[in-house]
């Protein structure tokens, strides 16, 4: 898989870009501010529809301008496809394939795959869980788009909750009652769509587990049986069900989770909590309270991993999802934004073998001497608002 070309209007600090691409590495050299990263960062939204920088659209709108225009031609397996993305803040964003209209912008997903790696990547070891449930969701949706539904629908189904809870908790200080029966029916909607979440996560981190330890012994040059002792990496799932949460889920080689199951069990749990829930107003239990445990031996990698070691993790978490995206059948496009600047000398070239013979590897830096020997092939120079094939 691979973008041939890539076309931007309005986006970011971009009035318009045009670029042709090729597979194999492509490099966009250009200083801090000139605008090689909204290219990437375009590259991106048209994979997973959101930014690796920003949580909402209206910063990918080019001050003034009323929308922005992301054009990607992607070809897969021989065969290319068109994506058009449309930006407008405040109103409903649309997308077409090949010319063609679609009911929803999420119709797209699953068309073009990207793995990027960013500087702000590093909040995936040292953020709050927030970060963590991310990643593993963008990854979710990247491997199945339907999630991006299921998560939408959890999020909607959350938000009405939590009101609810609010209301009822005010009333009671109030020395009111409210209604439960609303909030049983809320209590089944939020079960059931937090169960068919909670299955896909726990199956990829049962996925990822094994992909993520190799490769941070990959990233710091040694392989497991030479890391010294306590310092294998390793990703867990904890779940806000606790002893609750099935026996054997997430596990590498362990069951596959049953939604059914995982239902019923939210809908115990929920039950259990409503009182505290009640008089605190918010929800306690479901997939938007979970985490994902980063573990460097037997210590968690948030406090206790050095920077080196919390750049090797999120490193290795990105290499084990492109390789677990290749094992499904659809190679993804590699996207490095940035990065080599974040690098000591030897995570540097660790990084640049292992990624070298990726179909294609996007890389934006802002001096030659930032990018690695290993990883030659087209270069463009962004500068001035323009962008340029380097001779």
């Amino acid at each position: 898989m691979y973008v041939r070309h890539l076309q931007v209007t309005d986006f970011r600090s971009w009035p318009h870009a045009d670029l042709d691409l090729e597979p194999g590495i492509t490099v966009l050299l250009g200083a801090n501010g000139q605008g090689k990263t909204n290219l990437v960062e375009a590259i991106g939204y048209a994979a997973t529809l959101g930014s690796h920088r920003v949580s909402t659209d209206a910063p990918l709108v080019r001050d003034g301008a009323a929308r922005a225009v992301v054009r990607t031609a992607v070809v897969n397996s021989g065969r290319e496809l068109l994506v058009e993305l449309e930006i407008t803040p405040g109103k409903a964003n649309r997308a077409r394939i090949n010319r063609g209209a679609v009911a929803r912008p999420r119709d797209v997903l699953g068309i073009l795959r990207t793995v990027l790696f960013a500087p702000e990547d590093l909040a995936i070891v040292r953020g709050d869980p927030g970060e963590r449930r991310r990643f593993l969701d963008d990854l979710l949706v990247t491997r199945s788009p339907r999630y991006a539904g299921i998560r939408s629908d959890y999020d909607r189904v959350l938000k009405q909750r939590s009101a609810l809870l609010k209301s009822a908790g005010a009333a009671r200080k109030g020395g009111g009652s409210a209604d439960l029966r609303t909030l049983e029916a809320w209590d089944g909607h939020l079960a059931r769509f937090g169960a068919e979440l909670l299955a896909g996560r726990l199956d990829l981190v049962a996925a990822i587990a094994p992909h993520v330890t190799s490769a941070y012994a990959n990233v710091a040059a040694t392989d497991e049986a030479t890391v010294p002792s306590g310092r294998v990496a390793d990703v867990r799932y904890r779940s806000s069900l606790g002893e609750s949460l099935p026996e054997g889920y997430g596990a590498p080689l362990g069951k596959a989770a049953d939604p059914a199951e995982l239902e019923a069990a939210l809908l115990a749990e929920l039950e259990r909590v409503r009182p505290q829930e009640i008089d605190r107003g918010v929800s306690l239990v479901g997939p938007h309270r979970d985490d994902l445990e980063l573990l460097l031996g037997d210590l968690p990698a948030k406090g206790y991993a050095s920077h080196g070691e919390s750049w090797s993790f999120v490193l290795a978490l990105r290499l084990a999802s492109y390789h677990l995206l290749t094992e499904d059948g659809a190679e993804p496009v590699l996207i490095l934004d940035d990065v080599f600047a974040e690098l000591d000398r030897r995570r540097r070239a660790r990084l640049a073998d292992l990624v070298a013979g990726a179909e294609q590897v996007l890389v934006t830096a802002a001096v030659p001497e930032d990018v690695p020997p290993e990883l030659t092939g087209a270069r463009f120079d962004v500068r001035e608002g323009e962008v340029r094939r380097a001779v």
